[in-house]
């Protein structure tokens, strides 16, 4: 009865498990590049803003240092328009003396002030007095009348002029110039922005040119696109070329800062910055901060693998939750199938037992009755060598008995004659007769009866010689050479009737084989190997064909003439020797057959 179990179905199709895989983790993917893009935004955002809050007081702080800086020299004109005899000196332009004194007097009020020039201009613009000798760097001309940043060609710098006009009577009759160098405070910018990694500083005028820097190379520069020619003409910048710099600032709406992608010239290629800036009124100027983002950058892109982390696992959990109903739902409901194919099983096993059962109980019947029919096969083949052996029993039997019978008669002639030493050496043969009629039948009654399946220790000479003697008269008959080399005291483990039946029923078989040869001659030897004694019987008959060998041990198989056997001698023998813990080997040998079984030995 066949058993149907249920069954799962599988796709084999390759491509379409790798598109269901895909599918399947599509969430995971979406849901970890939105948790990367949220961790980013999130903290790009946060990053420039806290970036924009330190540079912010950092701007702060350089607002604050940029005007007290200037704060020093605001007041410096007022007061040589108070403290010196500039009025004395406006009365006489022309006066020597006076010019010499006036420019002694503003020598040491420059000393003592730290700026870089003091100077008094007419209202167009020529220089009437100076805390120096003689300058080709006009500070003051008629068209500046405010304060302001120019290029300061002698030292490639930038200086800061204070300008105030001086009034008399409501109309200007000159102006009064301090000019401050700003190279100190650039330096320092400079070094701060090579030795750190912070801001970038511009201060950029009111004609949107930038007046100092901590980068060198966007001095002179314009921000957006003003008026070159203009520029050059009010001599506030010298032959500087005031090429627009590369920065296109813009507002990140999304982050409500001033951004931009700018390249410093050490630099090959643009990268994002932050840019803040604030406005210093007195000084018509803004001062402007470039922050590098490399680490908000940095620290966004740590953020987005773990958002991105983040994601994917919330993304795996969903997946594995859903993965999980999944799985229990089919367990679900592959435990209902199991239980109705175990419950289908157990009916189909219950009945299969009966059938079983009976099959086991015939089969044991059988067995009974096929032991029944080897035992009664087995002494089949022993009638039957006993058949075979009849003749042979009867001649060796009927000479003892005529001469017993002569015998006898004349012992009776000579007791009667007195002749009573005659008379006792024919009673002495009478005797040994008997005694070898005696073997005889003996062993003819021992082989003829059913032994019992114990093993016991005994002699295997001893059983070979019983053989022998038992087809003493075949191997007579048929003229066989026997060499028997098997010792006296050679003790093995076994059933003596079953081992005399295998050397029977070999011996008979090699008597067969080597009828009408020129050489017969049969050997019996034993080899010792391991636990095991192996016991050979050879012969030097025709042998058999090597393609009868296999067929050579089954049942009702023999290769003797019809009515001269019935093929299970040999059958029986291999059985036995299998019972007796060996196996029967067949082999050719250079003449005829060789017969090998094992025996369990024992020792002296």
């Amino acid at each position: 009865m066949a058993l149907h179990f249920p069954t799962f179905r599988t796709d084999q199709r390759p491509q379409r498990r790798l598109v269901l895989g895909l599918l399947a983790t599509a969430p995971v993917f979406f849901l970890a590049a939105i948790g990367a893009a949220i961790g980013y935004h999130v903290s790009e955002t946060s990053g420039l803003k806290q970036l924009a809050m330190s540079t912010a007081q950092k701007l702060d702080l350089y607002t604050s240092t940029l005007e007290a800086e200037l704060a020093r020299y605001a007041d410096l004109p007022g007061l040589i328009e108070v403290g010196s005899n500039v009025d004395t000196l406006l009365n006489d332009p022309s006066n020597p003396s006076r010019r010499a004194m006036t420019d002694r007097t503003l020598a040491r009020i420059n000393a003592r002030a730290g700026a870089t020039k003091i100077a008094i201009y007419s209202p167009t613009g020529e220089p009437i007095a100076a805390s120096e000798s003689a300058s080709t760097n006009a500070c003051a001309s008629a068209n500046e009348s405010s304060s302001y940043f120019y290029a300061n060609s002698a030292d490639q710098g930038t200086d800061y002029c204070f300008v105030e006009d001086l009034k008399r009577a409501g109309k200007t009759v000159a102006r009064i110039a301090v000019t401050v160098s700003m190279l100190p405070l650039e330096a320092t910018w400079i070094d701060l922005a090579q030795r750190t990694q912070s801001e970038r500083l511009l201060l950029v005028d009111d004609n949107n040119v930038v007046v100092l820097s901590s980068v060198v190379g966007w001095k002179n520069h314009t921000t957006g696109k003003p008026d070159t020619a203009k520029l050059q003409a009010s001599g506030r910048y010298g032959a500087a070329d005031m090429r627009p710099l590369p920065i296109e600032t813009y507002i990140s709406p999304d982050k409500g800062m001033s951004t931009a992608w700018i390249a410093y010239p050490t630099e090959s290629s643009p990268r994002y910055r932050l840019l803040q800036a604030r406005v210093i009124a007195p000084l018509s100027a803004r001062l402007i901060a470039i922050s590098d983002t490399a680490e908000v950058q940095r620290s966004s892109l740590y953020a987005s693998w773990a958002g991105g982390a983040a994601g994917a696992a919330v993304g795996l959990l969903a997946l594995y939750i859903v993965q999980r109903r999944r799985t229990i739902r089919q367990l679900f409901n592959a435990r209902n199938a199991l239980q109705k194919a175990h419950d289908q099983l157990e009916r189909q096993v219950n009945q299969r037992t009966l059938e079983l059962q009976a099959t086991n109980d015939e089969l044991k019947r059988q067995i009974i009755e096929r032991a029944q029919i080897e035992d009664e096969l087995v002494q089949a083949g022993k009638l039957a060598a006993l058949g075979q052996m009849s003749a042979g029993i009867s001649h060796e039997l009927n000479q003892p008995l005529t001469a017993l019978r002569a015998l006898s008669g004349n012992t009776l002639q000579l007791l009667e004659q007195g002749r009573t030493k005659i008379a006792s050496d024919n009673l002495r043969a009478i005797d040994q007769m008997v005694e070898r009629m005696g073997r005889i039948v003996t062993q003819l009654k021992s082989f003829a009866r059913k032994g019992s399946a114990s093993r016991n220790r005994i002699d295997l000479s001893v059983s070979v010689r019983n053989v022998l003697v038992l087809m003493d008269h075949r191997l007579r008959c048929e003229d066989v050479t026997v060499i028997n080399v098997v010792e006296p005291n050679t003790w093995v483990h076994a059933n003596v009737t079953q081992l005399e039946q295998v050397l029977l029923n070999l011996i008979a078989n090699a008597i067969d084989a080597m009828s009408g040869h020129h050489c017969r001659v049969l050997r019996i030897e034993t080899r010792r190997h391991d636990h095991k004694l192996g016991v050979s019987v050879a012969d030097t008959g025709r042998g058999i064909e090597d393609e009868l060998l296999p067929r050579l041990f089954e049942p009702f198989f023999t290769t003797k003439p019809a009515g001269l056997g019935l093929g299970l001698g040999l059958a029986i023998s291999s059985k036995i020797a299998l019972e007796l813990g060996g196996t029967l080997r067949a082999t050719r040998g250079a003449q005829g057959m060789q017969f090998e079984f094992d025996l369990e030995a024992s020792e002296d």
